[in-house]
């Protein structure tokens, strides 16, 4: 009954790989985007409450499930994080990552990040924000961050560059998931 967790930098493939893997093994998939925003149009402005984000990540991801979580919950998946089975730490060359953003943000949202558009300003400080996870600090998402997390873990940490196809990610996982076994 795997419980994996999916992390890395924005951009790097987490909930790509979360998605994929999670139809591959056969269980539910839950994003942290899911979990922190509060629906809204434009979205991702506005955090839910932290005690919120908690009970709907027990009622989603129960300890005594199988599924995949995947993106960046280091200050709040305290309640599930002891039960993870793996964890799957996503790495991608920051200049690849950054031009698959971009090239994200403007399929999903298109003239509206634009100069003069409705979310050109958020467009620009998330840019920013994903731009600064290589040399940040542990304030917010960041590779530091990510490291001094994953250094307190118990469960098996499984380091990949996402440049692989994702088959070819999902068959190295499960490889690690079942060998781990």
């Amino acid at each position: 009954m795997p419980r994996v967790y999916v992390l890395g930098a924005s951009g790097s493939g987490t909930t790509t790989l979360g998605d994929a893997l999670a139809a591959a093994l056969g269980v539910p998939h839950a994003d942290s985007d899911d979990f922190l925003w509060l629906p809204t149009n434009p979205p991702f402005t506005t955090k839910r409450d932290a005690d919120e984000r908690r009970a709907l990540l027990r009622a989603r991801l129960p300890i005594s499930g199988a599924w995949v979580f995947s993106g960046s919950a280091l200050r709040w998946d305290d309640e599930i994080a002891p039960f993870y089975d793996l964890i799957v730490f996503l790495r991608l060359d920051p200049v690849e990552r950054m031009a698959r953003l971009r090239r994200r943000e403007v399929d999903r949202y298109g003239e509206r990040i634009a100069p003069g558009g409705d979310m050109a300003a958020i467009h620009t400080a998330f840019m920013e924000w994903a731009e600064s996870y290589d040399g940040g600090g542990l304030e917010h998402r960041s590779l530091l961050s990510h490291e001094t997390w994953l250094a307190t873990q118990t469960a098996p940490i499984l380091r990949l560059t996402t440049t692989d196809s994702v088959p070819s990610t999902i068959r190295k996982v499960k490889t690690q998931l079942y060998t781990d076994e």
